[in-house]
């Protein structure tokens, strides 16, 4: 962070939600509001002329759009973007968001209560924070596909590969979930911090642009090669082996992981089940969430595979994996695909 503060413009159509949202970003050190936005016009209009480091944007308002504030900014002088969202009603639009480049994602209640206002401000102060040292990457282009006909391949597979990921994650599983073969022979499990109530929504858009299946994890669910299974946010998501068959496992345990789900959770269950034939990839985020988990399935025979900091929105959790000597592979968002394949057939 750099003695000059973050310069913050704040976007949303409610008058109040503006007022509570400058109090909050004004009073932590290190921040300062340039100024409010009533709408998606009025935010690129001051964008254009604040040059802002931050924003913070409401997805819902009249004349623009969230996303249409997100689609119209291009370019090296793009600010980064925390999205404020009511995920009851607006997690399709969110997620949305997220694919199409912003940052950061906070939860915001459906009205705007003063009790809840230092609950927001703590969360909100983190991820502006957060965001005001993100990379602005380009967009993943999430276009529909159509599925490939069932795979002959068995129930099972040999192999299996574990994803991890926090900031900017989302797009870096759209392009990575775009990129995939449908033929590929190994099921996959994906594990994101996100606020809770976002992952259905991501995972339908993640299975509508993949040509492999994509499902929200429940507890039981099948793993297979064409599928991929997202753990749910809130909650742990674990793999296991039984016999010939494969399954996804829910659990809020350990309940003291800052993380739920945790990608150290996920990434040791595949040690414990697959052993040597564990892939472990982790992608870009804030924070060492994983690294226990790439420990543990280096320790079992297993390989573990890095994004290369010039992809990453974050270098932070694949940076401590590498540190610590625990990769055997980095590669940027565009080569990874190559590179687990590598791994895996």
């Amino acid at each position: 962070m750099t003695s000059s503060p973050i310069q913050v413009l704040v976007v949303d159509d409610s008058a109040f939600a503006r007022k509570v949202m400058r109090q909050v970003l004004s009073s932590a050190e290190g921040i300062r509001v340039v100024d409010t936005a009533r709408d998606g016009l009025d935010a690129l209009e001051k964008i254009a002329a604040l040059r802002p480091d931050v924003v913070t944007l409401d997805l819902v308002m009249p004349q623009l759009d969230g996303l249409g504030v997100l689609k119209s900014l291009a370019g090296a002088a793009t600010p980064r973007v925390v999205v404020v969202s009511s995920a009851d009603e607006e997690s399709e639009l969110a997620v949305a968001a997220l694919q199409a480049g912003a940052v950061e994602l906070v939860h915001k209640p459906t009205a705007l209560a003063t009790e809840r206002l230092y609950e927001l401000g703590a969360e909100l102060v983190s991820k502006v924070r957060m965001a005001a040292g993100a990379q602005v990457r380009a967009a993943a282009e999430a276009r529909p596909v159509e599925k490939p006909q069932a795979s002959r391949e068995p129930a099972t597979a040999r192999k299996l590969v574990v994803v991890g990921t926090s900031t900017g994650g989302p797009a870096a599983l759209t392009r990575l979930m775009a990129t995939l073969p449908g033929d590929f022979p190994a099921p996959l499990a994906l594990a994101l911090h996100i606020p809770a109530g976002y992952t259905e929504a991501l995972a339908r858009r993640l299975n509508n642009l993949s040509s492999l299946e994509v499902l929200e994890a429940t507890d039981g669910l099948e793993l297979r090669p064409g599928r991929a299974v997202l753990a749910r946010a809130g909650m742990h998501l674990r793999v296991e082996r039984d016999g010939e068959s494969a399954q996804a496992r829910l659990s809020r345990v350990p309940m003291q992981s800052p993380h739920h789900p945790s990608v150290d959770v996920l990434f040791a269950s595949a040690a414990a089940g697959w052993g040597a034939d564990a892939v472990g990839v982790v992608l870009t985020g804030m924070g060492d969430d994983g690294l226990e988990g790439a420990r543990a399935i280096r320790a079992a025979g297993g390989h573990v595979l890095t994004e290369a900091p010039e992809s990453c929105v974050v270098y932070g959790m694949p940076r401590a994996v590498t540190e610590a000597g625990l990769s055997h592979a980095s590669a940027s968002l565009e080569e990874m695909v190559a590179l687990i394949e590598r791994y895996v057939r």
